[in-house]
């Protein structure tokens, strides 16, 4: 890799349009990597009047010749990585050779999304908002120690004797402490082995191949799932995502050092959104949240669940900044709040007891009683859809960019302005900047 690789995360609670930029990007890299998560993440792509939903495949894959790395750090489902391919296959993008599986990625079976659902369906009102695809089973017999690994695809007895066993166990489980219904595990297996005959030819080690990368001098783009709130450490404990979505998990992941990373650019909504339960401090229970919903279509690209909605957090964004050590932002969806009279955005939080603090807290139970302390910005009267030039943009939605800037400490780099690929602007003259205006100019 090059100086010029880079790194896209989610700098929110994941849903942020990170598949639109690393779509957009795509094309000025050699490769692209997903280092997290599993087909528990939805990352759209639009361009023209095409759309694709990505669960698993890395969203660099629409651009011919790009190549496009599952590293270790994802518990991947075979089937659903299979189905995935077929439905590009169908839509005319060729995968042919382009799809590399780390053989140290997690195997997701069909037993934890069972587990999964079983689980959730004990929590009650406590339910983390999983999307019951067996990510957090699979990520704990990873860390248990038991997880098949993917390089068992292309061992037929190995994968058919471990499965088995493992399956096994979790059948279990799910008639023991849950009282469910065993998986049939003939029908698992058949599963299984119809999806490895498919899936062995793509495994390879990722680390040796990023450091190919770097001795052409080819950059990559490391694509994260989710969003630092969402983090398995860092987010809103315990509800969160299994895996981690920092930076420093993609060094982990694909077994290379941090330093060839690069910059880091964080993809934040305009507003706020947050699917499943847990603290979201700057929520809209009320028309105006409604109007976002429906004018953002926030409904998740995995699972359909409408999205709660709301203003800017710029606390929660600046903790991101912070923690993950974002260099720029990555503004989308701009245009939803065009027509709205004002704007506000969330600058500190106020405690039950009446005090003020300008970080997230560790404790979800004090996180959930944040009442969200706001300022409120004049809004926009010309829209901002479809706007391709800095210049162009009202001078209002240029102000309101420019204020969050200044409350998360970091310079807004992109800004999506419409949902398909073309309907993007590139701000400022930094080196970062004129990076990207090379990449999407050519």
């Amino acid at each position: 890799m090059s100086a010029d690789s880079l790194m896209i995360i989610g700098g929110q609670w994941g849903d942020e349009g990170k598949g639109k930029v690393v779509d957009l990007l795509s094309s000025g890299f050699a490769a692209v990597v997903r280092y997290n998560g599993g087909n528990n993440a939805g990352h759209t792509v639009r361009y023209a009047e095409r759309k694709f939903a990505l669960h698993l495949v890395p969203s660099g894959i629409i651009h011919d010749r790009v190549i496009c790395y599952l590293a270790s750090g994802m518990v991947v489902e075979p089937t659903g990585l299979v189905e995935e391919m077929d439905t590009l296959i169908n839509e005319g993008v060729d995968v042919d050779g382009r799809i590399v599986l780390s053989p140290r990625a997690t195997l997701i079976l069909p037993t934890h999304r069972a587990l999964d659902g079983a689980r959730e369906g004990t929590l009650g009102a406590g339910k983390i908002g999983t999307t019951g695809r067996g990510i957090g089973p699979a990520y704990q017999d990873r860390a248990q120690r038991r997880g098949l690994r993917a390089h068992v695809l292309a061992e037929p007895q190995q994968l058919r004797e471990r499965a088995l066993e493992l399956m096994t166990a979790h059948n279990r489980e799910l008639e023991i402490l849950f009282n469910a219904e065993p998986v049939d595990l003939d029908t698992a297996m058949a599963e299984l082995e119809t999806a490895a005959e498919r899936l062995a030819p793509l495994i390879g080690e990722v680390g040796p191949a990023l450091r190919s990368h770097r001795t052409a001098r080819e950059a990559v783009l490391f694509e994260g799932a989710q969003g630092v709130m969402l983090d398995l450490a860092w987010g809103t404990y315990p509800f969160v995502t299994s895996s981690s979505c920092l930076p420093g998990f993609a060094a982990a992941s694909c077994g290379i050092g941090p330093k060839l990373l690069g910059p880091v650019i964080g993809v934040m909504k305009a507003y706020a959104t947050r699917v499943g339960s847990g603290p979201f401090p700057s929520e809209l229970d009320d028309a105006t949240g409604e109007r976002m919903r429906a004018r953002g279509v926030e409904f998740g690209t995995t699972t359909g669940r409408p999205r709660r909605c709301g203003w800017f957090d710029a606390v929660a964004a600046r903790y991101a900044v912070e923690l993950a050590g974002i260099d720029a932002v990555a503004v989308t969806k701009l245009d939803i709040l065009d027509g709205f009279e004002s704007v506000k955005v969330v600058t500190s939080y106020r405690l039950p007891d009446g005090s003020t603090l300008d970080t997230f807290p560790a404790d979800s139970e004090t996180a959930l009683a944040l009442e969200p302390v706001l300022e409120e910005l004049p809004g926009w009267s010309s829209p901002v859809e479809g706007v391709i030039r800095e210049e162009n943009l009202p001078a209002e939605a240029e102000a309101y960019i420019r204020f969050l800037e200044d409350k998360i400490g970091a310079p807004a780099v992109i800004v999506s302005t419409g949902p398909r690929r073309e309907e993007t602007l590139i701000r400022g003259n930094s080196e970062l900047s004129e990076q990207l205006r090379s990449i999407i100019s050519g």
